[in-house]
């Protein structure tokens, strides 16, 4: 175990993965744990927050899981008071959790949008809500948001609710890292590309074809990327780990793309 997060509390929303392998919130949390960071896996699936959990655990970290909806204020209320009654403290706030939708304009339904928006959005004025007041009583802090580089450039997938959010949340931390810069917090965004992660099986399949297995929709993804493939959730993570740890003590209000260099060919 390293220790760039040493002694830190670090509340990871999203922390469990939605299928097989590594998700961006499973991965960042173990690699915080890994760091040193006692980890709260907030996730609403206990399930997975728990799998997240058992291999921090196991590996001699410190976690401790909630079951949380973080576009519920009640739930997200309810999972800063487990992480304040366990911990005491808030160092990092990292807001991971995200869904895509691929309904075209002229077919999304209001309950479509307004959900879309509450998971991807909503959740992190929640948890900031919440964690904010926590970090200024402490003189410091580091909010990490999960973005991604549909917010700033199409990507050919027509999801307009996720492109929508996503940019939201560039405004939105940038807001929150120039109002609290003198309190000592800082407030960052991660950029992500193309990246192979349980998410893209889950969601984005049908936007390569109807017939299109999961070899080809990976080996057009892959296509697409100046460096030949996607990246991966550890390239997320580190990514996180930097803007949460120490070393990024000057930066606040970054836009950290992990893209490969996809976003600088369509420029």
């Amino acid at each position: 175990m390293a220790e760039r997060l040493k002694d830190k509390v670090a509340v990871v929303t999203g922390a469990g993965s939605i299928g097989p392998g590594w998700g961006n919130g499973k991965a960042t949390a173990v690699l915080f744990a890994r760091e040193g960071a006692k980890v709260v896996c907030i996730d609403v699936n206990l399930d997975a927050a728990e799998e997240t959990a058992s291999i921090i655990r196991a590996e001699g970290g410190n976690a401790l899981t909630v079951k949380a909806d973080v576009s519920s204020a009640a739930e997200v209320d309810r999972a800063i008071e487990a992480a304040m009654e366990r911990y005491g403290r808030i160092d990092i706030l990292h807001n991971n959790v995200g869904i895509a939708r691929l309904t075209p304009i002229e077919q999304i339904t209001e309950e479509e949008w307004d959900r879309v928006l509450a998971i991807n959005l909503k959740s992190l004025m929640l948890t900031c809500r919440r964690a904010l007041p926590v970090m200024v009583a402490q003189g410091k802090g580091a909010i990490v948001n999960i973005a991604s580089i549909a917010g700033i450039r199409d990507s050919g997938v027509p999801y307009i609710t996720y492109s929508t959010t996503k940019g939201a949340i560039l405004a939105f931390t940038r807001t929150i890292a120039l109002q609290y810069a003198k309190k000592g917090i800082r407030a960052n965004c991660v950029l992500p590309g193309l990246m192979n992660t349980p998410l893209l099986y889950a969601g984005l399949q049908s936007a390569y074809s109807k017939t299109a297995d999961s070899d080809e929709m990976v080996r057009r993804r892959d296509a697409q990327c100046p460096m030949g493939h996607m990246g991966d959730a550890w390239d997320v993570a580190h990514a996180a780990l930097y803007l949460a740890s120490d070393e990024a003590k000057y930066v606040t209000a970054a836009e950290l793309v992990v893209d490969g260099g996809i976003t600088a060919k369509f420029a």
